[in-house]
């Protein structure tokens, strides 16, 4: 479904140019669930706005279902660690707002559809509260709605639940594997916690630091639904001292290169 080739991403910082991202490799599939790990300064936000055409990438090549990224577009959801709504506007409004260039809806069925995907998060009840009403759990939930309304084919999410106690986290990543199921998009997942990547995705890719590159690619092969007794499990283990390992490795290579 996507499909990254030779990814290139240059900055000019004090008239230096500083690679972030060098010759990026990395394939989703349909339906597949992919998170991307790595060290700080790795390029992994970087990556991910990229693919959402937020940046522009300095070479190679980005399609989806074949068709080059030259920019933002509503076949991608984005969902970042800040929720980013509108004060002024209720829920339902807020998530509404993402249809208001949507030719041959009305205002009625607009609000319909926003109703839908409120209760599809669990926020059935609270669609006329304001984003000051409700916890940070609850307004990430409007935001998730908010990128789902218009039925993208691949959810973008950059740390989405970073901001979030350890209840509340552990709560939206199973939300998100609810909706994940049911709305059957492909999802790109940004994340610093490697428990979360494992319990999440089908697949990890870790990245490497200055420059970032593809360091890893591992295949979670594992049950899903996926519960949290899986955490338990000698396999989960497993995945998880490989990509530990592998990210350990990385923050050596870092060191030595500063210290170079």
């Amino acid at each position: 479904m996507l499909q990254a080739e030779e990814v290139t991403k240059t900055f000019i910082s004090n008239k230096k140019e500083i690679t972030a991202l060098e010759r990026v490799h990395l394939t989703i599939h349909q339906e597949e669930f992919v998170s991307l790990l790595g060290p700080s300064g790795s390029g992994k936000s970087t990556f991910l706005r990229l693919v959402a055409g937020l940046e522009s990438k300095s070479g190679g090549s980005i399609r989806l279902n074949g068709v080059e990224i030259e920019g933002a577009g509503r076949d991608r959801g984005v969902v970042f660690q800040q929720y980013s709504l509108l004060p002024w506007l209720h829920a339902w409004e807020n998530v509404a707002f993402a249809l208001k260039k949507t030719m041959g809806l009305s205002a009625a069925q607009k609000k319909e559809i926003a109703y839908h995907f409120l209760e599809l998060v669990g926020l059935k009840g609270f669609e006329n509260h304001y984003p000051v009403q409700m916890s940070g759990g609850m307004q990430q939930r409007v935001a998730i709605a908010r990128a789902l309304v218009y039925r993208p084919k691949l959810l973008l999410m950059d740390e989405p639940f970073g901001a979030l106690d350890a209840q509340t986290r552990r709560d939206m990543q199973d939300l998100l594997m609810k909706i994940w199921a049911e709305e059957k998009c492909s999802v790109l997942f940004v994340t610093h916690d490697v428990d979360e990547a494992i319990y999440l995705s089908d697949r990890v890719y870790v990245l490497s630091a200055h420059p970032g590159r593809i360091a890893k690619e591992l295949t979670i092969e594992m049950r899903k639904p996926r519960d949290w007794n899986d955490m338990l499990t000698e396999q989960f283990l497993h995945y998880k001292r490989e990509i530990v390992s592998e990210l350990e490795r990385q923050k050596s290579l870092q060191k030595q290169a500063l210290e170079a």
